[in-house]
């Protein structure tokens, strides 16, 4: 793809559910920022300030079109990352307005909803249930979710299993008055029709793994407002301040979003953010066959040979799998360098799921490929012929 014509012929790049490569459209975005109109947003009455403040206001709206979501029910607002994201929104939920009492997870989570919920639950003196997921990735639907704040990915981060029953799973918290907040990190490039048109409470995001800058977002329901109270603030996020007292603007419809975003925010990002929805909304249904088809390539033939393990149940965009040392000599990290070495990029490890990987299923390291529309035919049979020969 021509987007990408900056990925050299012998580099082989199989990290994207870390971060995905940027196109070019989201790169120019991003550097006519700095070029044409570095400015502050929110701020200024000049017009680099305007021409900035126009474009920010534009990705929010594409995001929420992106998921089919309607502004009068959700905003978003910006951050760091996903795991920033989830922390935000954990830390100044009003637990007992809200009537909570207790937070749920899934084995299968990224240390990012693993590791807050276990701060939620710390801070909040609740208890913490950790439930297994099925190997397609559905959550059960005959569990307890009564009164519980439910934070589960939609899309997994080592095998790319899908929360198929997102849709009964959100009808079913709901009506046991609880909340449902998606991690949506692996979720946004490939598997957004999990998340359109959505009832989900909150989702948090990562662009940098939907082909844009580094940042990340939180999606929320206005109707969750009142029970966020807020701790963490600054500039951006007030109309007036007196000696002991402040007026947040989030009070008001239209600038919801401030509730989230203290201090300057990472205005250029934003604007490629947006171009990045763009492109990916031009991806045709031919662009998804083909990364389909080489996740089923290159899954077939690392399940094919014998001294390698696929976790992966179906071939995903996603791939992970190790191999024993007792049986070829040495571990997926020496594997790993052995590909890097031979211009193959892929991460080894856990991936931040330490508990599931390594103490529920008590794997070695793994290695995980992970594709995206950058991905050639000829990266993939590269890969299978360095497998072969190593």
């Amino acid at each position: 793809m021509n987007d990408f014509d900056y990925l050299g012929k012998n580099e082989v790049y199989l990290d994207s559910a870390c971060q995905s490569l940027r196109p070019r459209p989201v790169i120019k975005a991003l550097n006519e920022y700095y070029e044409k109109h570095n400015s502050c947003g929110e701020r200024v009455k000049y017009e680099w300030g305007e021409i900035t403040d126009k474009k920010v206001e534009a990705t929010r709206k594409k995001i929420l079109k992106y998921l089919k979501l309607k502004d009068r029910e959700y905003f978003v607002s910006f951050t760091l990352n996903t795991t920033y994201g989830l922390n935000l929104v954990l830390s100044q939920l009003d637990v007992k307005k809200l009537g909570i009492k207790k937070v749920v997870t899934s084995d299968i989570e990224h240390n990012s909803p693993f590791l807050s919920t276990m701060a939620f639950a710390e801070t909040h003196k609740i208890k913490r249930e950790v439930i297994p997921r099925a190997v397609s990735g559905e959550m059960p639907e005959d569990y307890n979710y009564k009164n519980a704040v439910v934070v589960v990915n939609s899309v997994c981060n080592f095998d790319g299993r899908r929360l198929e029953n997102i849709k009964a799973l959100t009808k079913l918290v709901h009506k046991q008055k609880g909340i449902l907040i998606i991690d949506a990190a692996q979720g946004l490039a490939h598997d957004k029709d999990l998340l359109e048109k959505t009832d989900a409470d909150v989702i948090c995001f990562s662009a940098h793994k939907m082909y844009a800058p580094s940042l990340g977002g939180i999606i929320m329901k206005r109707k969750l407002l009142p029970f966020v109270k807020t701790t963490f603030v600054g500039g951006g996020m007030v109309d007036d301040v007196l000696e002991n007292k402040y007026f947040l603007s989030a009070e008001s419809k239209e600038h919801a979003y401030t509730k989230f975003e203290a201090g300057l925010q990472a205005w250029g990002e934003i604007i490629a953010l947006g171009s990045a929805i763009d492109w990916l909304e031009k991806r045709t249904k031919a662009d998804h066959e083909r990364l389909n088809k080489l996740s089923q390539k290159l899954f077939d033939a690392l399940k094919s040979h014998e001294k390698i393990h696929v976790i992966n149940e179906v071939a995903r965009p996603t791939i992970s799998f190790y191999v024993d040392k007792k049986e070829i000599g040495f571990d997926s990290h020496t594997l790993g360098a052995a590909l890097a070495d031979q211009g193959i990029m892929a991460r080894t490890g856990y991936f931040c799921v330490h508990y599931y990987l390594d103490h529920v299923k008590h794997y070695p390291p793994l290695v995980r490929f992970s594709l995206g529309y950058h991905t050639r035919e000829e990266d993939v049979n590269k890969v299978i012929k360095a497998l072969k020969n190593l």
